[in-house]
């Protein structure tokens, strides 16, 4: 029985996807620690610090499967202790007193930090798919809709023309660098731990480096320079980096969500054939995939400060931030995996309506060209002069709700200067975006 949403078989899917509760299952977590020690054992042995035969009995019971959880969770309860039981359990597979070489020269932290950083490595790389694949949704939406005019909006009101392939382009360079981000984080994040007891390699004498640097070599991992059992900034980046990532998820949703509502109807999110809005309601058609990622976007960014508090550590280990962290980082990357598995989904499915966008440009009648006609009209009166006139023609048009067109023809110096047509030609909101087409191009061939 689950309590937490991310394992409820209720809920679990809308705050954590599979891949990621594969990932940081009970299971893969106990693997993790015996895919360390493990390694440890083989670099030991291939240095001659422990006999081959120890470090292949050690291999041979390297599989969590052949482990009772349901046990090992009864002598953890017992012994208050993560490793223990586990490195007890490992000594009882191996034959002839070989379980003695179990863990040598190693601390509980080297065991779990490492594990965890495994484990984070394969999270990372699901990630960084999803990335990979918003970036393509985002290009596809970008170049298709480059030219889509739609009303551009500051303040939240109508300001000038815009594309969607504009907006959307804007929301794939984003992306784009939080891929620079993620690969520039790797090294530092996908270090190893191994230190002993408290990190200075003592139990190992002039060994230690010699092991730490085969036990890295042997996991695929970043050696790192000293012990870091007290310095946690490697994971407080990764927090910080996911939660700008979850952080444009909720951007993206919380602009389509608006672009849903009913005066607008501009985008429809993916409503497949079952989906219901409302159970009192028949007509409704919420946009629960939007709600749903700006929800969780502001659980992860409500991690971030908690994992700024990880980095206050007392001497040379204390158990507060590994407990905050148990809970903390698993949270986190579900939580951001599950934004950005929702947020490919919504940009690729996405049904954007062209022609309300088009219906929604003329709602202001004409108002939001004013600086189209301000800067040809400027280039004969002067640009103040005409910011002028157009912001008392714009104070008509809205106080008597008449056309933009209109209250300029009422100006004789308007008409002086410019004709009919070519008032017209400049209040055509579909030719006044811009460069927006070509951006929206430039950055979708990246």
């Amino acid at each position: 029985m689950a309590a937490y949403v991310i394992d409820s078989e209720l809920f679990r899917d809308q705050y954590s996807t599979a891949d990621m509760r594969e990932i940081f299952s009970d299971r893969r977590t106990v693997q993790a620690w015996l895919d360390v020690e493990v390694a440890l054992a083989d670099a030991e042995a291939e240095l001659g610090i422990i006999p081959d035969a120890a470090a292949k009995a050690i291999r041979d019971a390297g599989d969590a499967d052949d482990y009772d959880l349901s046990e090992m969770k009864r002598e953890m309860d017992r012994t208050a202790h993560p490793i223990v039981p586990l490195v007890r359990m490992i000594g009882a597979k191996c034959p002839d007193g070989l379980g003695e070489y179990v863990h040598w020269g190693a601390t509980t932290q080297d065991i779990t930090d490492t594990g965890m950083i495994l484990q984070i490595r394969d999270a990372m790389d699901v990630v960084e798919g999803r990335l990979e694949a918003l970036a393509a949704a985002l290009t596809d939406q970008s170049v298709t809709h480059a030219q889509t005019a739609m009303p551009g909006r500051t303040h939240g009101q109508h300001a000038q023309p815009v594309t969607f392939g504009y907006k959307t382009a804007i929301w794939l360079d984003e992306v784009r660098r939080h891929q620079i981000r993620m690969d520039e984080m790797r090294p530092r994040l996908l270090a190893g731990q191994f230190g002993g007891a408290v990190g200075t390699l003592a139990a190992l004498g002039d060994q230690g480096f010699a092991v730490r640097e085969k036990l890295m070599l042997n996991l695929e991992l970043e050696e790192p320079a000293i012990t870091w059992h007290t310095s946690r900034d490697r994971l407080v980046e990764m927090v910080s980096n996911l939660a700008m990532i979850a952080g444009t998820c909720g951007k993206i949703a919380n602009e389509l969500f608006l672009m849903t509502k009913t005066e607008l109807q501009e985008i429809e999110e993916p409503y497949p054939a079952g989906k219901v809005g409302s159970s009192t309601m028949p007509h409704k058609r919420n946009p629960a995939i939007c709600e749903s990622i700006c929800g969780l976007a502001r659980t992860v960014r409500s991690g971030v400060s908690l994992a700024f508090e990880t980095l206050v550590n007392e001497n040379e280990r204390d158990k507060i931030a590994l407990n905050t962290e148990r809970e903390l980082i698993v949270r986190v990357v579900c939580q951001t995996d599950a934004a950005l598995a929702k947020t490919v989904v919504l940009c690729e499915g996405l049904d954007v309506r062209a022609g309300n966008m088009r219906r929604n440009l003329d709602i202001t009648k004409g108002l939001t060209l004013s600086e189209a006609v301000m800067m040809q009209l400027g280039e004969k009166l002067g640009r103040q002069t005409a910011h002028d006139i157009l912001h008392k023609a714009c104070a008509t048009a809205f106080k008597e709700d008449t056309t933009m067109k209109a209250a300029l023809m009422q100006i004789d110096t308007v008409t002086d200067a410019l004709s009919e047509d070519e008032i017209d030609t400049l209040l055509d909101p579909e030719a006044y975006t811009g460069l927006a087409a070509r951006m929206a191009r430039d950055v979708a061939e990246g």
